[in-house]
């Protein structure tokens, strides 16, 4: 994030737009190859108490015509807004364009460099410290609360701290998003993941918690080491001295940061409130992006900018963030492919039928493998509990692997490859904001993923020897 990047705003950067939009072409022109190649099939399906669909499993998979006219699947990122479950994808792209907006304004106004200026010279001489608590605040967010999309608004805000502290864009992407993934995947009491996944299993909620637990301080020891080492190998002298003494106090400005802080730590707090309060789990993402729609126009006229300033800059916002909206249509659109062509029970079938002849502990770990796998084309954590909870539990039932520890090979397969995968629009929309390419992020985080992947198949082989449930 240069200064040239600071004084024009946020905006989705031209060279991570076109590294995206070249990945994610050749992985949608790779779907369609598949669909030529496996045929077609489907499990039957059911509701259940809780009136959600799931597989039925006593009505087994059958096979059906396959196949996707090549119209629809030219049109699969304008189509994917029609196709069931595309609320999500509808609520992340106004997010996005929110983002957007209220960056833009807060940028304009001056308030994101007075507010990174005060950070550095109050923290700058304790900055290792501050990396440590700003990684485990985000791993506890996705660990405690799920909390994921809602993540986005804060991380080009980390990036920036990171660069204003001597690191770079990389080092406030693994403080941030980095963090929050390995604390999806941690799920100590993600109710997106574990919560549904042990409701699929006819397990309580939250039960186990003291082993995800312990995997929650490996995972944060593991991440805080591999950012610890790459921050050291980049830093920047800091005079700390200099920046203390040149900073200068503004009552307005000091005044604008407290309404924004404020506002959006009241969404915060109401999305913690979640955990007690589950009616509000569906509503999460949407009370972040209100509070912080709020939160940046109040600050913005506070510090200001004036109505008719706000107005402009806040649509100016908005317009940059509409090649991230394409990215993320695009990154639908593969899901939306393998659904529409029948395939993708095909290949859940495939899988699940190999683990006939296999012994006890690759079963836990191709569970683990299933589940990565199946968040390549469904990224939602949710969803992909319903598809796979059904068929998973069964099949590691016959080879007397708990449930519990199904679920915990399900997070991990679901949450950390949620900040690697280019068809996850979070990520594809982090890194557009942090001005880093997604060639530049695989090559640097790949070596936190395989010790993670070392790590994590640990963790469930000891599990399995200690018959975890």
């Amino acid at each position: 994030m240069t200064e040239q990047k600071e004084k024009k705003g946020l905006n989705v950067s031209a060279k991570s737009f076109i590294t995206a939009i070249i990945v994610i072409f050749v992985l949608m022109v790779l779907t369609y190859i598949l669909t030529f190649l496996i045929p077609g099939g489907e499990y039957a399906r059911t509701v259940n108490e809780a009136g959600d669909t799931i597989i039925d499993t006593a009505g087994g998979f059958t096979s059906i015509q396959g196949g996707l006219p090549f119209w629809k699947w030219i049109l699969s990122p304008f189509l994917v807004l029609g196709a069931g479950g595309s609320g999500t994808l509808i609520a992340v792209i106004a997010f996005l364009l929110i983002i957007g907006g209220v960056f833009n304004s807060l940028d304009k106004c001056g308030l994101m460099k007075y507010m990174l200026d005060k950070i550095v010279a109050r923290f700058g001489a304790k900055r290792y410290t501050l990396l440590a608590v700003v990684s485990l605040f985000f791993m506890a967010l996705g660990s405690f609360i799920g909390s994921f999309e809602e993540c986005v608004p804060l991380v080009p805000i980390v990036v920036a701290l990171s660069v204003n502290l001597g690191w770079d864009a990389l080092t406030g992407m693994g403080m941030s998003l980095l963090a929050v993934g390995c604390g999806f995947a941690a799920g100590i009491c993600n109710p997106f993941t574990v919560g549904v996944a042990q409701k699929l299993s006819g397990l309580p909620m939250f039960s186990g918690m003291w082993f995800r637990a312990v995997g929650f301080v490996l995972i944060y020891a593991l991440l805080l080491a591999f950012l610890r080492f790459h921050a050291k190998r980049v830093e920047k002298p800091l005079n700390t001295e200099v920046a203390a003494n040149s900073f200068q106090k503004s009552k307005k400005m000091d005044t604008a940061l407290w309404l924004f802080v404020g506002i959006l730590g009241a969404g915060i707090l109401l999305v913690l409130s979640s955990v007690v309060i589950t009616a509000l789990q569906d509503y999460t993402m949407i009370i972040v992006a209100l509070m912080f729609l709020v939160g940046g126009v109040v600050a913005s006229l506070a510090a200001g900018i004036g109505g008719k300033g706000l107005g402009s800059t806040f649509l100016n916002g908005l317009v940059s963030m509409l090649p991230g909206v394409l990215m993320i249509l695009m990154a639908g659109s593969i899901k939306y492919t393998l659904e529409e062509a029948h395939i993708l029970d095909t290949i859940l079938h495939s899988a699940v039928g190999l683990t006939a002849t296999m012994p006890k502990a690759l079963v836990i770990l191709f569970i683990y493998l299933i589940a990565l796998v199946m968040n390549f084309f469904i990224s939602s954590g949710s969803a992909k509990a319903f598809l796979l909870m059904p068929l998973i539990v069964p099949m590691a039932q016959i080879f007397g692997i708990p449930a519990q520890l199904c679920v915990m090979a399900y997070a991990f397969g679901d949450g950390f490859s949620n900040v690697f995968y280019p068809t996850n629009p979070v990520l594809l929309i982090s890194l557009g904001l942090a001005d880093v390419d997604y060639g530049t992020w695989a090559k640097w985080s790949w070596k936190f993923q395989g010790l993670n992947l070392i790590l994590t198949s640990g963790m469930l082989l000891l599990g399995l020897a200690i018959h975890y449930c």
